[in-house]
């Protein structure tokens, strides 16, 4: 059986009543699809979120420092490497990496990048090896074979998977293309109007005195709904990015891949599990992923038009949810006959008693993992 280079995720969570993802006017994030209005939640959002949870770092590793401070990432760090390089050397590997000189106090990069504490630590086991060591050299060196200089970073996960950018210094010379596409998760059916919750906050020490009215008052936009996410994963590029692979048409080898395929499982568990911190000590929108479908596939592609038709509520499904895993189910397999698209497919459901391309949906989220780390086989 041909390997398959993309997977395809497709989670369906309902969230009970929240504000996951604001703007600059505190409004709650939208879209408008199919030409009705849908609540969002950004993909910068839902990336952080992953991250930086908990399961992540346990199953993952410490993701990347993300800033423009250059000042305060060389003194973190300064602190983090202490007992292996010296300040200066530190300095040096910082200022070549991001192409500015004399870091101090308000010295910014040009744009806020993802940092990895391995990658510097690369950097300076060159420098220190090498006393006529400069910064053409090595420009010279990551031209010639990046390889190395991309296996230095291949524990920082997050930036194999999201990608990085740099207009100066070596940086610029070690582009990550992102080998995960994320799409702003929408919900499958209209929102229209938002609620509003108006709010107040009791001073006690007022009202004890015998003060009425609140001490604080605002409002907040929140709604209900079920969010459609979606990604895709390029476990080529993965490979490349973490140093396994030479370039994307590189021939794979059983270790690079398995090596993919075991981030990807991990990838597939926090897209159904990690919800966006935003307002939840107000709301407590703890909700995971009701239904899903896994697929490996020959290129990307989002089921986002099973709910170009908004869903509607049905009279004997009652909510949304029911009917938003009919739409999707049914639209895979629609999309899967129309193109002979010859997927290797599986489902996840909470509510196991429905069939996917003949085929029940697995019930439980680790058979789905372990099925994904197993390449698809049956």
């Amino acid at each position: 059986m041909t390997k398959k280079n993309f997977i395809n995720f497709h989670v369906l969570i309902s969230h009970s009543p929240s504000c996951l993802n604001r703007d600059d006017m505190n409004m709650q994030k939208t879209a408008v699809f199919g030409g009705v209005n849908r609540v969002r939640i950004s993909s910068q959002s839902l990336k952080r979120a992953i991250r930086k949870s908990d399961y992540y770092q346990a199953n993952l590793g410490a993701p990347s420092v993300r800033t423009r401070d250059l000042n305060k990432l060389k003194a973190r760090f300064t602190e983090l490497l202490k007992d292996r390089f010296d300040a200066e050397l530190i300095n040096r590997a910082l200022e070549w990496i991001s192409g500015k000189e004399g870091i101090a106090e308000g010295v910014t990069a040009d744009a806020v990048a993802p940092w990895s504490v391995d990658e510097v630590t690369h950097f300076c086991e060159i420098i220190s090896a090498d006393d006529q060591q400069d910064i053409k050299k090595l420009e010279k060196q990551i031209e010639k074979e990046a390889r190395p200089f991309r296996a230095a970073m291949s524990n920082t996960v997050d930036i194999a998977l999201s990608g990085r950018m740099a207009t100066s210094g070596l940086m610029s010379n070690l582009p990550v293309d992102g080998a995960l596409a994320v799409a702003h998760a929408i919900t499958t059916h209209a929102v229209e109007p938002q609620d509003v919750d108006w709010f107040t906050a009791v001073d006690d020490l007022t009202q004890d005195a015998g003060d009425t009215g609140a001490g604080h008052l605002d409002t907040q936009q929140f709604s209900s709904g079920v969010f459609y996410r979606y990604a895709s994963l390029n476990l080529r590029q993965l490979q490349v990015n973490l140093g396994l692979i030479d370039h994307i048409k590189a021939e794979e080898t059983a270790e690079s891949r398995q090596r993919a395929l075991d981030i990807a499982h991990h990838v597939f568990h926090l897209l159904a599990t990690v919800v966006p911190s935003a307002k939840q000590q107000s709301f407590a929108a703890h909700n995971l992923a009701d239904f899903a479908i896994v697929s490996f596939a020959d290129q990307p592609i989002s089921l986002a038009n099973a709910f170009e038709e908004p869903v509607r509520r049905d009279y004997k499904l009652a909510g949304f949810l029911k009917p938003s895993i009919q739409c999707l189910a049914n639209y895979w397999g629609r999309m899967n006959r129309a193109y002979g698209l010859d997927e290797q497919a599986r489902a996840f459901a909470v509510d196991a008693s429905f069939e996917m391309g003949g085929k029940p949906p697995l019930d439980s989220l680790k058979a789905v993992e372990d099925w994904i780390a197993e390449d698809g086989q049956e």
